[in-house]
């Protein structure tokens, strides 16, 4: 993707640490040719500048970030080799730092709680920051996707390089798609999540693949949240409030071991659905995200493959949203689904690598609303398997608005979808 989003500031110039990915900035503040302060200091400044049209963050702090940063710099200069040092992110709303906490010790710098959906809000593709409703930064008559909206639009617009945010049902990935950046989903169990229901799991968005695969190995690494202990949240300074994950361990943590497609030589493959077998997705979306799929496997990044049988899943919505009632709990209409889709999703891997979709169904909607069209419709059976999912780049749809390539994966496989991604940047990119 060549195009430059429509938001103030757009085309920074190359040698500005906001023109730079996380892991460049990283390396920079470690070899002290870049300072942390500088860094967050020019950060803050386009926040400033650019979120009165964005209205990307709830909270900007400013004073509490500037401070963060000049740990950054003594840690370093003590000698620390920080992974993430000095690189400004966004948190998913006023609770995000108590996900966060593993990126803060790596070096990360929190500078604001970015929009989600406001008050009263029934439905979830949307944001309200500081100052107003969220735009997306390709469109400013369109909405960025949600719930993480502020994240999304803060990344495309180049405001910081990495942004948190969590997917119950397409939260990371439906931004990501809408705001032309990369969202990844853990899978389910990977990392701590204090939702009851075990649908929401925590996720990131950023620019450059390469960016999600620093923030998964530093997540992967150290899963515990920040605690009373670690000087982050409410009551050290750092913004109003912190929330905080379950204490509970996850069911794995370590990196995929899969054999890696660089060393076996042997492109993984993957296959193509455009809409899993039950929903009807805009003909202008399909074709977008399919020809990215061809692209790729004409570039050498994957096999595109047939299953030997059709891919048809069961609409996940019913058991969503039984799921997510309150009070309610699993009835037999949700163990009827979840079986028919796991057990359809087990064949589909035990035969390949990965499955391909388009993110989303629809491309972006105004703000006043969905309508009666699920964006979800195409991500949230993930959230019910606890397959781990990535949307990248994989175009413009009529309207000038990305559209998202969904990867999914067999469960673990985190590591493959970054690699395929990594490849597919190449290929589809820059983004």
């Amino acid at each position: 993707m060549t195009r430059t989003p429509d938001h103030p500031d757009a085309d920074p110039s190359p040698a500005t640490p906001t023109s730079l990915s996380a892991e460049e900035i990283a390396s920079a503040v470690r070899s002290r040719t870049l300072r942390a302060v500088d860094v967050v200091a020019e950060a803050l400044d386009r926040i400033e500048r650019a979120d009165p049209v964005l209205s990307a963050f709830i909270e900007v702090w400013a004073e509490d970030a500037l401070r963060r940063a000049g740990e950054v710099d003594a840690r370093v200069e003590a000698g620390e080799r920080l992974p993430l040092a000095g690189v400004p992110i966004g948190v998913k709303g006023r609770r995000g730092l108590g996900t966060a906490g593993p990126l803060l010790e790596a070096g990360c710098v929190a500078v604001g709680a970015t929009s989600v959906p406001g008050p009263g809000t029934v439905w979830q593709t949307w944001g309200l920051g500081r100052h107003g409703p969220t735009v997306n930064p390709w469109r400013h008559d369109r909405t960025p996707g949600g719930s993480s909206a502020g994240s999304a639009v803060a990344v495309a617009a180049g405001l910081v390089p990495l942004a948190t945010g969590n997917d119950g049902a397409g939260s990371v990935r439906i931004p990501a798609a809408w705001c032309g950046v990369v969202g990844l989903k853990v899978g389910n169990g990977r990392l701590p999540s204090s939702d009851r229901t075990g649908l929401m799991v925590p996720g990131v968005l950023t620019r450059r693949v390469g960016d999600a695969a620093a923030y998964w190995r530093v997540m992967s690494g150290n899963t515990a949240a920040a605690g009373p202990g670690s000087g982050y949240g409410a009551g050290a300074g750092y913004g109003a409030g912190s929330g905080s994950m379950s204490a509970s361990a996850p069911t794995s943590t370590s990196v995929s071991t899969s054999t890696s497609t660089s060393t076996s030589g042997d492109r993984p493959t993957a296959v193509w659905s455009p809409d899993l077998g039950f929903d009807s997705p805009d003909p202008d979306v399909v074709a977008v995200a399919h020809a990215a799929a061809l692209r790729l496997a004409e570039a050498g990044a994957l096999r595109l493959t047939r299953p030997r049988t059709p891919l048809r899943l069961h609409d996940p919505a019913p058991a969503w949203l039984a799921l997510r009632t309150p009070g309610a709990g699993p009835t037999p209409e949700v163990h009827r689904i979840r079986a028919a889709n796991d057990s359809r999703l087990a064949a589909l891997f035990a035969d390949t690598r990965l499955l391909l979709t388009p993110t989303a169904p629809t491309p972006p909607h105004g703000h006043e609303g969905p309508g009666a069209r699920y964006s979800t419709a195409l991500t949230w059976a993930f959230n019910l398997s606890g397959h781990p999912a990535m949307s990248i780049p994989a175009g413009f749809g009529p309207g000038g608005c990305p559209v998202g390539l969904q990867l999914v994966a067999a469960h673990g496989e985190e590591a493959l979808l970054l690699e395929v991604s990594g490849a597919a940047e190449g290929h589809l990119g820059p983004w």
